[in-house]
């Protein structure tokens, strides 16, 4: 066999490992490890083993992420993001499914502190769900709306998923973060349009609930909402103005929530105790995904398989439209079987060379590339952001419910892609314009 075949066949292999549900660290570790030595030997083998996982987390920017994780745990175990719920509630109820949309409005006020879309669903399905299943929201509309309203945790800033690519492609965080923001806040609008849109064509689906707050009650609620906007505008002023490089900004920003916990009163042990756990958890884990991805790019890179790809899919002379848009098909596919973070290490060496050919900026295929990450989290059979959401609601509702509820958000986040796809500038007009 040649060199070629027997990569593939390892990629068969760890395709087969994930489908079983091994852990795609481990077997992106096993495969990476295995391909070198039966290609390269067991020098080689070995010997990257020691030196890659050592070059790639010995990187700077990485330190960031641990950062931006306690900052997100520690705004949610102290509860600091409860008072964006309520005043969005007070604010927008009147509106044709106020409280889904109130709903959208918090998750992308909590994306802001925490960069996952996880946390995003759990925190705000727990606050957000039970009020609108008490107003007679449909179930579909109030599960659906939260597991996707989720996803905005990835996409507005801090984002881990964009950290990870700014790290891999060496693309600017700052510049990333950007264009997320543009596209976090196209998302929160076109969600919160579609919403009220089904609703004013169904009232059935979110009765309409009285606000009679008077406009004192409606300012007064805002004095909940300062905590997370005072960690925001600490945490974005010093990044995009210079002052703070990410990593910096997600330590100013770890230490600034722990400060205005301390000063709100509701730092405990076992809150702070939780966060730090949580960080060093989630953490290890991201690092070993990280690991086994750099592994398995220096096995495609020496037995030229990264390389064969990208060759044989620009020899088809196919415009740079048609490529990128078979790379989105490639990537709302992965979304349905792999996690995040698993699916963008386990493509970039091969796709960031494929991007690059066609002429499309990185910044713009990093914010993009986020966006069809977020969608996964979201698509059946492995739409993590809807198993959360079950969780949360347990028995009250089915999980064929939810999938149902999410069909019009996929709708709006693939126009969306499209938009982005057709119009470049979507997203890159605001790195462009901070870049000047």
């Amino acid at each position: 066999m040649s060199e070629l075949q027997i990569a593939f066949l390892f990629l068969g292999l760890l395709f087969t490992l994930i489908l079983i549900r091994i852990p795609i660290g481990i077997s992106l570790i096993l495969v990476s490890f295995g391909g070198l030595w039966s290609q390269m030997g067991w020098n080689v083998a070995w010997g990257s083993l020691g030196v890659v996982p050592h070059s790639f987390v010995s990187s700077w920017v990485l330190s960031a992420i641990p950062a931006f994780l306690f900052m997100g745990f520690i705004c949610y175990h102290t509860r600091m993001t409860q008072g964006l719920f309520q005043a969005a509630q007070m604010w927008l109820s009147g509106l044709p499914g106020g409280l889904a949309i109130a709903s959208v409005l918090g998750c992308s006020g909590f994306a802001a502190v925490t960069g996952s879309s996880l946390a995003c669903s759990a925190a705000m399905g727990k606050i957000a769900i039970p009020e609108m299943m008490r107003h007679r929201y449909s179930a579909e509309l109030a599960t659906g709306t939260v597991a996707a309203a989720g996803t905005i945790g990835a996409l507005i800033p801090p984002s881990i998923l964009m950290i990870l690519y700014g790290i891999i492609s060496r693309q600017p965080v700052s510049q990333l973060f950007l264009g997320g923001l543009v596209i976090g806040i196209i998302t929160m609008v076109a969600y919160s349009l579609m919403i009220m849109i089904r609703v004013k064509l169904n009232p059935e689906l979110a009765p309409k609930v009285g606000n009679s707050a008077t406009w004192a009650e409606r300012f007064a609620v805002l004095s909940g909402t300062w905590p997370v906007f005072v960690i925001i505008i600490g945490v974005f002023a010093g990044l995009f103005g210079g002052i703070f490089t990410p990593t910096e900004a997600g330590a100013f920003g770890a230490a600034l929530a722990c400060a205005v916990a301390l000063l709100r009163r509701t730092m405990t042990w076992s809150a702070l105790r939780a966060a730090m756990i949580e960080t060093l958890v989630t953490t290890a884990s991201l690092m070993i995904i990280c690991v086994g991805a750099s592994l398995l790019a220096r096995f495609l890179t020496l037995s030229g398989t990264g390389d064969a790809l990208s060759d044989f899919i620009l020899s088809f002379g196919a415009s740079p439209y048609v490529i990128i848009f078979g790379i989105v098909l490639v990537y709302l596919l992965l979304g349905m079987v792999l996690e995040p973070i698993g699916a963008m290490l386990l493509t970039l060496p091969i796709v960031i060379p494929l991007v690059a050919e066609t002429g499309f900026s990185l910044i713009w295929f990093g914010v993009v590339l986020t966006k069809l990450l977020e969608i996964g989290m979201i698509t059946p059979p492995v739409g993590m952001n809807v198993f959360v959401i079950k969780g949360v609601v347990g028995d009250q509702v089915k999980l064929t419910t939810i999938f149902r509820g999410i069909f019009w958000f996929l709708v709006v986040d693939l126009l969306i892609v499209l938009l982005c796809v057709i119009w470049p500038d979507v997203i890159m007009f605001l790195p462009k314009m901070m870049a000047r």
